[in-house]
């Protein structure tokens, strides 16, 4: 079958594991969740003053590092999905999930070694990278917890539509990973970035879930074409 082959909107299929493609992505994903571990023990704070709803915190706004990068993870993990299916999905979850923990071993044995006599950085070092293990715990418990049901909510509305309605189950699926992911990262993480009050932690929580999801809704229409496009170049998805 020619490899331009447009899929019957009314199959619904996954292409093979097998794939360099599907390397490439894995590869991509545990980047992806690597460096964001690292800048999220980076508290940002966007705008001066301060707003106050009761004890709710609406203005400045309180995100932290892993914003800027962490919504790649579930636009990867959205194209496996729906391309490759749920096995798939979670054994690039998993294999993110222990790239995530070797990093953080190894900068804990790192701060742990003596340093030079020379090396005047061992403060600097541990302010910098002595949260990470914090932020990982909340990053894992929280990415684990929503990649799953994102890739699990995304599977099963294909298996109702198949081909049809992949932006609704784009935008229904990283809707339901992200508030969960947010929410666990959020309540385990705040303390390491210095978020303490309820109020911060209300801001903290509502803009990780706008931000990520107004991400993701930015890039959707690239999303959809990577998928198309990975979809076409797919021999096992097209002969499914």
């Amino acid at each position: 079958m020619s490899h331009t082959s447009t899929p019957s909107p009314d199959v619904v299929r996954f292409a093979s594991r097998g794939s360099t493609h599907y390397d490439v992505l894995i590869a991509m994903f545990c980047v992806v969740i690597v460096v964001s571990n690292i800048v999220a023990s980076k508290a940002v704070e966007i705008g001066s003053g301060q707003v106050m709803l009761g004890p709710v915190q609406l203005w400045p706004l309180v995100v932290d590092g892993g914003v800027v990068l962490f919504p790649l993870a579930y636009v990867l993990g959205d194209v496996i999905s729906e391309v490759y299916g749920l096995r798939a999905a979670r054994r690039a979850i998993l294999t993110g999930f222990a790239a995530a923990a070797l990093a953080t071993a190894t900068f804990f044995v790192v701060q742990l070694l003596p340093g030079a006599s020379w090396y005047e950085n061992q403060a600097a070092y541990e302010a910098v990278l002595g949260p990470v293990a914090q932020i990982v715990l909340a990053s894992l418990a929280g990415y684990v917890v929503g990649q799953l049901l994102n890739s699990w909510v995304l599977v099963r509305m294909k298996q109702r539509s198949a081909e049809r309605r992949l932006v609704a189950r784009l935008i229904g699926s990283t809707g339901v990973g992200e508030v969960a992911d947010t929410l666990i990262f959020c309540a385990i993480a705040a303390s390491a970035i210095g978020v303490t009050t309820f109020g911060a932690f209300v801001n903290y929580f509502v803009m990780g879930v706008v931000l990520k999801v107004g991400v993701e809704l930015l890039v959707m229409p690239v999303t959809v074409r990577v998928i198309a496009g990975l979809k076409r170049r797919e021999p096992s998805y097209l002969a499914a």
